[in-house]
């Protein structure tokens, strides 16, 4: 077997220099699953009888003009594939759609080749990925682990080579808890961002599409295709495409998260280096009350949304007795009867409203982090407890889509031997790009940012020499209105120099090969003052594009790339601010 990772560009540069074809990659897949099939990953398992069509049909698609030209995908088995069974999970449920779901068809027009449905919780209620006729997913490092749920095949799936990236569906943390365990991407965009015409509803007002990936390019390029309004969806939204920014400040929990399972004591120290890794960044973290989402949390099925999932399903469950998981059955049945009148409903909407007022005052340019999950269990530990198991598993989720918050869940360090432990970022439903900004802060995967404000009558700039705070020069930033961000890093891709001139100044100049990473401060600028601003600049220097190390460019000074030849290379240093201390 070829041994090319599954991820989107990874492929796309494997089938640009012929190194591989899609036909062979399913091959593989196919071998793959066959293999595995023991974990319980699949419903409708890859097979090239449904998906050599797909294959053929990219010979009619232009490669550069399709972004996921030949990358194979799975989707949970709640979400349509045109004349493919969609089993939500039960048999007796079964139907065989005429169309794709439409974030289904927006991605098969990229490119993308469904490879099969998969394994989920039955009716997509529950976070361990246990409640499936079709057998419990295992996790994919550890066997006798929960896989999380409901999504529970797809993020197996990525992460055992069987996809490239995969759909889920996330509700009360489908999307979210199924990732961190098993060390993936789990993006969620905001309510209504990804159309959900096409998947079965398990509490329709909150349901949303999901993305399982290796990294967040991928999940930000999956993004990308499937965004935007349906006009035959009645809950999707004309929501702008989102590129990351950085939050002004991370918001951390107050109060220490409470952990739970057998690895508990292992979850609390990974936590512990998040922490740290957080508190590490240039970026303002605060501490904060987590009240407020610990009861919006209890809302969901402590209250009559629960009675939206019985609308959905009821008179299923109803005409189609022992259908259903028994556990499944028990949760759906308890928003049926008559615990939940209108009056109630209408209380519980007031309650969530002042709520998401709250929030939205707390969160305004900032992103909250949060453990993804306080734990996790083995499969029979699960069996023996099904109920409170799944609960705990939703401690830190369950808040999310009742307050129409975008999340991002990524890896941290892991808490043992394959044993993954992650954490979650949410934002604002209008502020998506602070939660992808956030989330590569923290990885430090090198992403391209948008504008690292929302002012669009502003700009960056990176300084690294006298127009940082303290130096004689800072008085020109401050005739020109700006105001200091924050510290940051460049790519390790420049070299420093001291230039010989009176006084002494720095120049930064670019290299392909054994740079550093420099010092730099951010400032925040008015535009219509940035002309002026750059007439004062003196040669050798000038204002350019300067790349910081999480990928974002930024204006800044740069320097021509003469002056190696007689200027002294400081490199070493790292910094301006160390030239005094030489």
């Amino acid at each position: 077997m070829m041994q090319i990772p599954l991820k989107v560009e990874t492929l796309r540069q494997a089938y640009r220099h012929d190194e591989t074809t899609p036909t062979r990659v399913v091959e593989e897949i196919i071998e793959k699953a066959r293999a595995e099939a023991d974990k319980n990953i699949w419903i409708t398992e890859p097979d090239m009888s449904f998906i050599a069509p797909f294959i053929e049909k990219l010979e009619t698609i232009d490669f550069d003009d399709a972004p996921l030209w030949g990358v194979p995908f799975a989707m949970k088995d709640n979400i349509d594939l045109e004349g493919m069974p969609t089993t939500a999970g039960c048999e007796d449920y079964t139907y065989t759609p005429s169309e794709h779901a439409a974030v289904v068809k927006r991605l098969i027009k990229a490119g993308a080749i469904p490879v099969g449905k998969t394994n989920l919780d039955q009716f997509a209620t529950g976070l361990v990925g246990t409640r499936s006729p079709y057998g419990e997913t295992h996790n994919s490092l550890k066997d006798e682990l929960i896989s999380g749920g409901s999504s529970a095949g797809s993020p197996v799936a990525v992460a055992r080579g069987q996809a490239a990236f995969a759909l889920g569906t996330d509700t009360a943390g489908s999307g979210r808890v199924p990732a961190a365990l098993n060390e993936l991407v789990g993006f969620k965009p905001s309510l209504g961002a990804w159309p959900t015409k096409g998947v079965v509803p398990a509490c329709e007002s909150l349901d949303c599409v999901t993305v399982f990936t290796h990294n967040l390019k991928d999940a930000l390029l999956v993004d990308e295709v499937v965004r935007g309004e349906d006009p035959e969806d009645p809950w999707s939204k004309p929501m702008d495409a989102v590129s990351p920014a950085t939050p002004e400040t991370f918001l951390l929990p107050k109060e220490k998260p409470g952990f739970y399972g057998p690895f508990a004591t292992e979850y609390r120290k990974a936590w512990e280096k998040a922490v740290a890794r957080i508190e590490s960044l240039d970026v303002s973290v605060e501490y904060i009350d987590t009240t407020l989402f610990s009861e919006a949390a209890s809302i969901l099925y402590g209250g009559p949304w629960i009675a939206e999932r019985w609308a959905a399903l009821g008179t299923f469950i109803e005409n189609h007795p022992n259908s259903a998981f028994p556990v499944t059955e028990q949760v759906l049945r308890s928003g049926a009867g008559d615990q939940y009148n209108a009056a109630s409903v209408f209380e519980a909407m007031h309650t969530l409203q002042d709520m998401k007022r709250q929030t939205n005052q707390l969160l305004k340019n900032a992103v909250l982090v949060m453990p993804t999950c306080g734990g996790t269990w083995t499969r029979e530990e699960v069996r023996n407890n099904p109920i409170q198991t799944n609960s705990d598993m939703g401690r830190y989720t369950n808040h999310c889509n009742l307050l129409d918050l975008s999340a991002i869940a990524v890896p941290g360090d892991v808490a043992g031997d394959d044993l993954p432990f992650g954490i979650t970022l949410f934002g604002l439903s209008e502020e998506e790009s602070l939660v992808l900004g956030g989330a590569a802060l923290f990885t430090g995967e090198r992403m391209r940012f948008s504008k690292d404000l929302s002012n669009e009558n502003s700009t960056l700039i990176a300084v690294c020499g006298l127009h940082m705070r303290g130096y004689p020069l800072e008085s020109q930033m401050n005739e020109h209105n700006a105001r200091f961000v924050r510290n940051a890093y460049t790519a390790p891709t420049y070299k420093l120099y001291k230039l010989s001139t009176e006084p002494a100044k720095p120049g930064m100049v670019k290299q392909s090969a054994d740079g550093g990473a420099i010092h730099v401060e951010l400032w925040e600028m008015p535009v219509d003052k940035l002309g002026s601003f750059t007439a004062k600049i003196p040669s050798p220097l000038g204002m350019g594009k300067i790349e910081l190390e999480n990928g974002e460019e930024v204006p800044g000074f740069v320097c021509e790339g003469w002056v190696e030849k007689e200027a002294e290379d400081i490199t070493s240093l790292g910094s301006w601010t160390l030239v005094e201390n030489e």
